[in-house]
């Protein structure tokens, strides 16, 4: 019993944790929560640990400016989307895991 409580209040303070940032669009809110993480069916993110970001390609790989870092962006990580109604790529990142997915920005 101690154990399912201990999984609750973790589960609880996780989703507090969750919050969108101020400048949040809610209409993207669908296209955020349709992101995967590669090979599974496990959430990428919310708007909460999801962000419009700049990046570049280094050498063979792409970085994404987070805070004032560039972080490699692992090539497993990166979906293949090419819907991103944000225009600019996105960033889904948590200082524990690090980046859990990558949508490059939309290309013309």
């Amino acid at each position: 019993m101690k154990l399912l409580f201990l999984a609750v209040l973790l589960l609880v303070a996780g989703t507090a944790a969750a919050d969108p940032p101020p400048n949040a669009d809610p209409a993207l809110a669908p296209w955020f929560r349709s992101l995967v993480q590669p090979g599974t069916s496990i959430s990428c993110c919310s708007v909460a640990d999801c962000r419009a970001t700049e990046y570049r390609m280094e050498g063979d790989h792409y970085e994404a400016l987070i805070g004032d870092n560039w972080f490699a962006v692992p090539p497993d990580k990166i979906l293949q989307r090419t819907d991103n109604p944000t225009g600019r790529a996105v960033v889904c990142w948590t200082p524990q895991r690090g980046i859990i997915c990558f949508v490059r920005a939309t290309e013309s």
